[in-house]
């Protein structure tokens, strides 16, 4: 007697067996919206590179986040583009910094709506470096330089308590500076936040997909790169390291930075760590499907969603994603 024949086809025939059998769902509340942030009145300037991007003034990101909630996205993630920059960043740690009024406007303006705010210096340095910049003469003579870890953690823990203090539900530290997250957690708790979370960027990869998003948030760094603190595209056993060490230091969310070319790297550090992982879902994936559907080469929401269906299935709990809006009208 043979055996039957097996046709695993059975159980994709109807769209309802389908979402019986589906082992992976995306909803809206697995995503977190990341909003840009400036000075100003009535600002909304859109970004060119992000098609439905913008920079925005506080009262224009006030309306976008209560959007955001109605839409049922649980999180937005600030990003401050300041008024000034200097070479230490300043504006950072500042308490009339952008993004300690911003968030003081949207906790006052939409309740419950979780406000994580992204820490590094990047943005409001003269420089656009992650951190403090010490020039030097090298081997050869000529003028190079290095960011100096130390005197940099300094300055990230006076950013993460004017976040705090301005009410941040959760501080991301993005800079990729050795030991901050234990230095941001020392000073949370020192100054009567042990309850604030910490949502670390990990392993972020000195990758080539974050343009558009330097254009958004006016970073980019004016001379050299961030490959001596960011993460070699190479490598995912030190990025398990890194994790690691975050986790170590009380981190209590860990992300994978960029998402799509790093699936393998979100997978691995769900199976070690078994923790909330977070990936990004950076600027460059996001816009290199908003120029292919512009051309009327692919569907961006069909592609989208499987996108952002990928990167959950890998592991990932949390996803930031500019699709955010479009993914919870799509399924509403």
């Amino acid at each position: 007697m043979g055996f039957p024949e097996i046709r695993l086809r059975r159980l994709r025939s109807t769209p309802g067996l389908r979402a019986l059998v589906r082992e992976t769902a995306l909803s809206p509340s697995d995503l977190v919206m990341p909003l840009f942030v400036r000075h100003g009145t009535g600002v909304r300037k859109e970004i060119k590179s992000m098609p439905g991007n913008f920079q925005l003034s506080v009262d224009e990101l006030v309306k976008e986040c209560a959007e955001i909630k109605g839409l049922g996205v649980p999180a937005v993630i600030l990003f401050g583009i300041p008024a000034r920059k200097d070479s230490e960043g300043s504006e950072a740690h500042s308490a009339d910094g952008i993004i300690q009024i911003a968030v003081k406007a949207v906790k006052r303006e939409v309740e419950g709506l979780i406000v994580i705010t992204d820490l590094c210096l990047c943005e409001y340095t003269d420089h656009g470096h992650c951190g403090v910049v010490r020039k030097h003469a090298g081997p050869s003579g000529r003028e190079e330089f290095s960011i100096d870890n130390d005197a940099t953690l300094a300055l990230l823990q006076k950013a993460a308590l004017a976040q705090a203090k301005a009410g941040a539900d959760m501080i991301a530290p993005s800079d990729m500076m050795d030991g901050r997250i234990g230095a941001v957690r020392k000073a949370l708790d020192g100054a009567g936040f042990a309850n604030l979370p910490v949502f670390s960027y990990a392993a972020k990869y000195a990758s080539s997909f974050y343009g558009p998003f330097r254009e958004a948030a006016e970073s980019p760094p004016s001379f050299g790169d961030r490959r001596s603190h960011q993460m070699d595209p190479a490598n995912s056993d030190e990025a398990l390291r890194e994790v690691r060490l975050d986790l170590e230091e009380g981190a209590d969310i860990v992300m994978v930075k960029p998402a799509l070319p790093y699936l393998d790297v979100i997978r691995r550090v769900k199976d070690r760590f078994h923790c909330p992982v977070g990936a990004y879902n950076v600027s460059g994936e996001f816009s290199m499907l908003k120029a292919a559907a512009a051309k009327g080469w692919l569907d961006e929401k069909m592609c989208a969603l499987e996108m952002l269906t990928s990167i959950r299935r890998a592991g990932a709990d949390i996803i930031l994603t500019y699709w955010a809006k479009d993914v919870a009208r799509w399924m509403a």
